[in-house]
């Protein structure tokens, strides 16, 4: 059970795929466009749930609830080793070498 007043994160679905622009790219046409949001849940309520939430600036949403006390999970991907070596060129030629930094 998660407490009203809990800083939640829910899923609202825009538009269905039959509701997409027809002159969207035929993979992003298939699915459905949908929206997360944060806020303060309004009652208390069990994950999966159809909620309303109010958020930070008062906005009133509802959705189905997706998780309590949602964090960023965005990241910039894997290590690339060539990157290290595109850093070296650069440096050289803006700096006259790889050392100086």
């Amino acid at each position: 059970m998660i407490k009203k007043y809990s800083w939640v994160q829910i899923k609202k679905t825009i538009l269905t795929p039959d509701e997409r622009a027809k002159s969207l790219p035929e993979p992003t046409r298939k699915v459905p466009l949908l929206m997360w949001v944060k806020g303060f849940l309004q009652e208390d309520s069990e994950i999966g749930d159809e909620v309303k939430i109010k958020t930070i600036t008062g906005r009133e949403e509802s959705g189905i609830l997706v998780c309590e006390n949602p964090s960023f999970q965005h990241n910039y991907g894997n290590f690339v080793p060539e990157i290290l070596e595109i850093d070296k060129i650069v440096k050289s030629e803006l700096f006259g070498g790889e050392t100086n930094e």
